[in-house]
């Protein structure tokens, strides 16, 4: 049984830019994990933890020589730097790999070192998901946040872009056995819709094109083609969106209200590493 979705990844070749956005620019409480993940799992790891949602987890390729750096790397090299994989969590990952398995899911074998398991993104919508043990990270900021900085949230929603929105369904609903919502037709954003929520952390929006002429359908339609299936955007919420747009811009992020809707901001991709961020109002 999948008890939540802890976490969503970034993976970047600079870690100390990548940290550097998220602690310095978005104001975000992140622990920086790095002298413990080289060592141990050959990657440099941080994780931005703020309240709400779900976390963001920033990493990079160190050693060329361990698992979790190839996989890195081998997505780096394919995708550029982005949105990598998701997480979710269950009591007993091995377990709950074998159910996912026998329910028609490409379940990857076990990675050396892990203790976790993957599931292959050719059978999950282009998106790579991770299967971790319940309470997988249990780090906390102690430090205390500026005051004057808009207070960002976790994840929230992240949008994941299909071809099939039925199967997509199927996969998410059925398959993983996750709380799905029926299809619905958004017509205002030109496309079908439905909205998987996980027990704990943010929800997994899956949304596939019916009306390219509609401004947000026509940006799905494009990434579908330039990057596949797969994670579209990660959303955030603030309390304070003027402010939260003031902040960023005096810290050289460009930001700008969506093309689809005048009360989202977007930080484009390539002030993200790649990772398209919308942030609405709380």
């Amino acid at each position: 049984m999948i008890t939540g979705m802890p976490r969503i990844a970034i993976a970047a070749h600079d870690f100390s830019a990548l940290v550097s956005l998220f602690r310095d620019k978005f104001h975000m409480p992140v622990l920086d994990l790095s002298e413990m993940s080289r060592k141990e799992y050959g990657a440099a790891l941080g994780m931005c933890v703020p309240a709400g949602g779900s976390n963001i987890e920033l990493m990079c390729p160190v050693d060329p020589d361990t698992p979790l750096s190839k996989s890195l790397q081998g997505f780096l090299d394919r995708r550029g730097e982005g949105l990598f994989a998701l997480m979710l969590e269950a009591p007993v990952p091995d377990d709950e790999a074998a159910e996912l398995a026998e329910r028609g899911l490409n379940v990857m074998p076990l990675m050396p070192g892990a203790f976790g398991r993957d599931l292959h993104p050719n059978s999950t919508h282009g998106v790579l998901i991770r299967v971790y043990p319940v309470n997988s990270f249990k780090g906390e900021y102690k430090r205390a946040l500026d005051d004057r900085a808009p207070r960002l949230s976790g994840i929230v929603r992240v949008i994941v872009a299909v071809e099939d929105i039925e199967h997509a369904v199927e996969v998410y609903g059925s398959q993983l056995k996750l709380p799905m919502g029926a299809i619905l037709d958004d017509a205002e954003r030109g496309v079908w819709s439905a909205i998987c929520r996980p027990p704990a952390g943010g929800v997994i929006e899956l949304v596939a094109v019916k009306d390219p002429s509609r401004t947000f359908a026509r940006a799905i339609e494009r990434h579908l083609e330039e990057k596949r299936e797969g994670m579209y955007a990660l959303v955030l919420e603030s309390p304070d969106l003027p402010a939260t747009a003031n902040s960023l811009a005096g810290h050289g992020i460009r930001v700008h209200p969506a093309a689809d809707n005048r009360n989202v901001l977007e930080v484009p991709r390539e002030d993200a590493f790649g990772a398209l961020i919308r942030i609405q109002a709380a």
